[in-house]
């Protein structure tokens, strides 16, 4: 008589980079606004990101997310607008190469409270301003080219 069978971890392939689902929330007001927050740890401009997490789809996901590292309340895409890549910084001082899937949060309202409300702190930008804000290259392309094509709908 055998014990139960061992869980075998997925095996990632040493170049394959780690993925993480972000929301890109935003806003019409009198052109496309971009809601940026700045990171716990290096207080950098970001968008809200994480993890995947068991039993949760990548967009629902971003969607906790950005509930919780903003407040943020709305309706989400659920596919991904485009995605980018970056290093995460790891308290041990090794880096990991990461993929972020982005997907579109059209945000309706931001709650009072949330949890990291006071570990960060949040900001409308135009979608413009919001792109110069953001450190990584393809991030800022993707909040230009989405600011773009939502200017180009409120506008016709």
């Amino acid at each position: 008589m055998s014990g139960p069978k061992p869980v075998k971890k997925k095996r990632r392939d040493a170049g394959e980079p780690r993925r993480q689902y972000a929301a890109l929330p935003w806003r019409l007001k009198d052109g496309p606004e971009i809601l940026l927050l700045t990171s716990r740890d290096t207080r950098r401009w970001v968008i809200p990101k994480g993890w995947p997490m068991k039993g949760r789809k990548p967009f629902a996901t971003a969607a906790l997310e950005a509930l919780q590292e903003a407040g943020l309340l709305g309706k989400i895409d659920r596919k991904p607008l485009g995605a980018y890549h970056y290093r995460k910084r790891l308290k041990n001082g090794a880096a990991l190469f990461c993929r972020v899937d982005v997907f579109a949060l059209r945000v309706t309202r931001q709650r009072r409270n949330w949890p990291e409300k006071n570990q960060r702190t949040t900001q409308w930008f135009s979608y413009e301003a919001a792109a110069e804000e953001v450190a990584e290259e393809e991030l800022q392309t993707l909040i230009r080219d989405y600011g773009a094509a939502l200017a180009s709908i409120q506008n016709a």
